[in-house]
């Protein structure tokens, strides 16, 4: 492709956008939850977790499920059925229901993570796709900044039913929308038949491979520290500056993604840019264990792990060519972050409560280096 259809790339983006607000819209509203089901008790924690559980269970096979039936079609088909399960979530149905049509959003979600970055990188011309993908990698940010901003206010003053009608109405616009503009990739021929034994294989293809596995490999090590840092670092951030601090840190992830990031991409692979995130980020964690809180160090962090965020996505097409083996490392990556994001805050949370802080700095620490090490090992294996 000789140029970028760059407002293509950004609606894409805004795709991404919205399916990411499929886990933030319940995650700002989760403490209101109990009002509209008092009697669930601790079953409501399934209404945010599900879209997950979904994704470590079929993130894989999402991948290839996308890559059989087509980008763009999945794509499509996704941003309808979470428009329809947004309105039906409006109505608060009984909890059974509302839990059913989780699952539904989380197969919608799966769709869009795999199909809109694979899309995305066929589009770009080559000397583009640091940035595109890049910006592609800010979705899950952005979105929660904006549902904070402005997703929980409209639920506290219009009701639940308010924030899941806005998302419902967001995705069936970018529906029509890229349903006009939106061509199909080129045909890549007839796929393998799908069935369990094939999705099996599909799956061995996929992590013995050090090409389609590899941005997945980081990617575990960089939702497990991100996500649960968050959670569990504000505490010990002086009271006076916390809130801007935490505000601060997603902001500042972004930034450099955008910046630096793409900047370093302009030289270096990816890869080589993921694994200078982790090495840094790595060394942020030892600040923060030398000085337990220190602002400096925490926004020091959030720009280090920016160089993962971007950079994790652009290696995706520089180490697989096709489509369909991009589509599969999107798949890989999705399952992986989902494993990551489940199981980071908890694994944290027991450290912190029988070790005390040196927990954060120790786990965190070494999730970056093993995330540095693992992109290693597969770099020395596609030599």
């Amino acid at each position: 492709m000789a140029r970028t259809p760059f407002g293509l790339i950004l609606l894409l983006w805004g795709a991404g956008l919205g399916a990411a607000a499929q886990y933030g819209k319940v995650s700002v509203i989760f403490d209101l939850l109990p009002d509209a089901y008092p009697d669930a008790g601790a079953a409501v924690g399934w209404i945010v977790s599900l879209v997950g559980f979904v994704g470590i269970i079929f993130g894989v096979m999402a991948g290839l499920v996308v890559a059989r039936i087509r980008y763009r079609r999945a794509l499509l088909g996704a941003l309808w059925a979470g428009a329809a399960v947004s309105c039906l979530q409006a109505l608060l149905p009984p909890l059974s229901w509302m839990l059913f049509a989780r699952v539904i959003e989380g197969a919608s979600h799966l769709a869009i993570v795999v199909a809109a970055p694979t899309l995305i990188a066929q589009l770009s011309a080559e000397k583009d796709r640091g940035l595109t993908l890049t910006l592609w990698g800010t979705f899950f940010g952005v979105a929660f900044a904006i549902l904070a901003f402005a997703g929980r206010p409209l639920a506290l003053s219009l009701g639940l039913p308010a924030l899941f009608l806005a998302h419902g109405a967001y995705m069936a616009v970018f529906a029509m929308i890229l349903s006009a503009r939106l061509r199909a990739l080129p045909d890549e021929g007839p796929q393998p038949p799908f069935s369990v034994p094939q999705i099996l294989r599909d799956h061995g293809t996929i992590y013995r491979s050090p090409f389609i596995s590899a941005p997945a490999a980081g990617w575990l090590f960089y939702t497990f520290s991100f996500v649960s840092i968050l959670t569990v670092l504000p505490p010990y951030i002086d009271p006076a500056i916390r809130a801007t601090i935490m505000t601060a840190m997603p902001l500042m992830s972004i930034a450099v993604s955008m910046t630096f990031g793409v900047l370093l991409l302009r030289t270096l692979s990816a890869v080589q840019v993921v694994m200078t995130g982790f090495g840094l980020s790595a060394l942020c964690m030892v600040w923060l264990w030398w000085s337990p809180g220190a602002p400096l160090a925490c926004l020091a962090l959030a720009g280090a792990m920016g160089l993962i965020q971007g950079a994790s996505f652009a290696a995706v097409p520089q180490l697989n060519a096709t489509p369909a083996t991009q589509a599969q490392a999107n798949g890989a990556m999705a399952q992986m972050g989902n494993i990551g994001n489940t199981l980071g805050t908890p694994v944290m949370a027991f450290g912190l409560i029988h070790a005390g802080y040196n927990t954060l700095p120790v786990l965190a620490g070494m999730a970056f280096v093993l995330g540095l090490t693992l992109h290693l090992v597969l770099a020395r294996l596609r030599d």
